[in-house]
């Protein structure tokens, strides 16, 4: 009785599951359909992308000036750079609570995507720092791909 059983439900469940050939086939050609249309939007635009970065990397290295002032009452000046985010400044104003391990994630202030060092004044011309970064021609000024990223006008 109970083989019987068995035989009867599983010989109609043995029809009915999984995907036939030519169901598997349709998702395939759709997945590489889309491919080819998403793929070149995002694969082709890798200097939207670096610029993007280096905004995002501005944003982590203010947000780290913000603490070393809070410890210390003050940004580290242009001669002191970036470095003092790493490492206790040796030279002006020296900090009163320069925190151990610094002030950023890294043991070393980061380059810029296109490998180049950013630009850090303090005091900055459009606030208490100005920071940069020069774009992949790595000079100040510029247009399109070659603009400058700066920490005032990121919002």
């Amino acid at each position: 009785m109970m083989r019987a059983f068995f035989k009867k439900h599983s010989a109609r469940y043995a029809c009915t599951s999984g995907f036939t050939l030519i169901e598997l086939l349709v998702v395939l050609v759709i997945i590489g359909i889309l491919a080819g249309y998403v793929g070149p939007k995002i694969m082709g635009r890798p200097e939207e992308a670096k610029r993007t970065k280096a905004a995002m990397q501005i944003k982590g290295i203010e947000t780290a000036l913000e603490l070393y002032k809070l410890d210390n009452g003050l940004f580290p000046s242009t001669e002191q750079g970036l470095q003092a985010l790493v490492e206790p400044p040796s030279v002006g104003t020296l900090p009163r609570k320069w925190r151990d391990g610094g002030y950023l994630e890294k043991a070393s202030v980061p380059k810029d995507p296109w490998g180049n060092d950013f630009v850090y004044l303090s005091p900055g011309s459009h606030g208490d720092f100005d920071l940069s970064s020069y774009g992949i021609d790595g000079e100040e000024g510029g247009e399109g791909d070659n603009a400058d990223i700066n920490n005032w006008e990121i919002e």
